[in-house]
């Protein structure tokens, strides 16, 4: 099995930055894509920026120039820096990765989310 935690949700001002983080552990043998995904409320859950095992990156258009994804691959870690947060950021977001187990099965996994607030 793989878990997903993730860490770093807050309450801020506009203007100010976060920093999330997602850790992945468990029986994992291979792990492919990372990304994070956020939900505000009444609002579909959609994609807010990938990174590949190669660190190919990906993001939503509203967040790019202020969103930076990396990871650390030594301990199966994804980040997402978020700066000069908008009131609109506000939602809950979600952690996902590809992971293939011991066992050679690839699911998508998901954390269970973290809440971000911005206030203007």
């Amino acid at each position: 099995q793989v878990q997903l935690v993730e860490s770093g949700g807050g309450l801020v001002q506009a203007g100010e930055s976060l920093r999330l983080s997602c850790a992945a552990s468990g029986s994992i043998a291979r792990l492919n894509d990372m990304g994070w995904y956020r939900q505000a409320p009444g609002k579909q859950r959609e994609l807010v920026a990938s990174i590949s095992s190669g660190g190919s990156t990906n993001y939503e258009k509203s967040v790019k120039g202020r969103f930076t994804i990396s990871r650390t691959n030594a301990n199966n870690t994804v980040y997402l820096q978020m700066n000069a947060l908008k009131p609109e950021d506000t939602a809950v977001y979600y952690c996902n990765a590809q992971a293939a187990d011991m066992r050679g099965k690839w699911n998508l996994y998901w954390g269970q989310g973290t809440q971000v607030t911005v206030s203007s």
